[in-house]
């Protein structure tokens, strides 16, 4: 089964690949692009979004026929083989829009219950984030691994938030973590920020509330990079989405106590 990831993810670092060049070129002619609403005004799509998924899709299924599908914009198609490959065509659609650099791509595979493999390709900065399960995460080529030196005070903490979050409780993360000697960073893509702390651009991670196709790939490449995460989605049910923390091992002590005295 081993080959069969190997496989699977090869192959969608190319997909991934094809997918950021067609939405860089969306992105470059984002003034013609029809932009909707879904749960929220902060919440939206644009026919760049479904394009991609639609050809992402098309290009793992054309290869891996019995595999099932979990995406933002095209919902759930079961699949037979035990894989299922889950995927945010465009995070960061609001960075996007707006002409702003943070947004990816982002597939992750799921193998039964675990994160196997996953590729963030970042178009803009010409980035590829790539994770498999006990065989490291990789930048552009190069294998990742967090730093010991980092700790909360010294590295910034990313935060991500949404129309479903709670602003009082946001409000007091941020001071609780301003009290505790951290800083604070957001860019609006919760898959680039979890990417980041993996490379050790960032010390940690929080959002109350992620779903899985914005995540899982990042929590893995975190998990490779000698990272902590805690547990998503623990009773498997995906749709549901859930807590995300993630945190550089030195980091995660500090941000626990942040997070409790946030009460979040």
């Amino acid at each position: 089964m081993t080959d069969a990831i190997a496989a699977r993810h090869q192959a969608a670092e190319q997909i991934a690949a094809e997918a950021a060049a067609l939405a860089l070129g969306y992105f470059h002619r984002r003034a013609d692009l029809v932009v909707e609403t879904k749960a929220s005004p902060q919440d939206i799509v644009s026919r760049a979004d479904r394009e991609v998924e639609t050809l992402i899709r098309a290009r793992l299924a054309a290869l891996c026929p019995d595999d099932g599908f979990l995406g933002e914009e095209l919902g759930v198609q079961a699949g037979t083989s035990g894989f299922t490959w889950v995927i945010d065509p465009i995070d960061g659609t609001s960075p996007f829009i707006a002409g702003l650099p943070h947004w990816c791509v982002a597939i992750a595979l799921q193998q039964g219950a675990a994160t196997v493999a996953a590729v963030t390709h970042v178009p803009v900065a010409d980035e590829v984030f790539t994770a498999r399960q006990g065989g490291g995460v990789r930048l552009n080529g190069a294998l990742l691994r967090l730093d010991d030196a980092v700790r909360l005070t010294n590295s910034q903490t990313g935060i991500g938030a949404s129309h479903r979050s709670d602003p009082t409780a946001m409000a007091a993360l941020v001071q609780a973590l301003l009290v505790a000697g951290g800083v604070f960073y957001r860019n609006g893509s919760g898959a680039l920020m979890l990417a980041s702390v993996a490379a050790g651009r960032l010390g940690s991670y929080f959002e109350a509330h992620m779903h899985a196709w914005d995540c899982l790939g990042g929590l893995l490449m975190v998990r490779e990079a000698g990272g902590v995460t805690a547990p998503f989605c623990a009773d498997g049910y995906l749709l549901a989405g859930g807590r995300v923390v993630a945190a550089a091992p030195q980091v995660w002590p500090a941000l626990q106590d942040v997070l409790i005295a946030a009460e979040v």
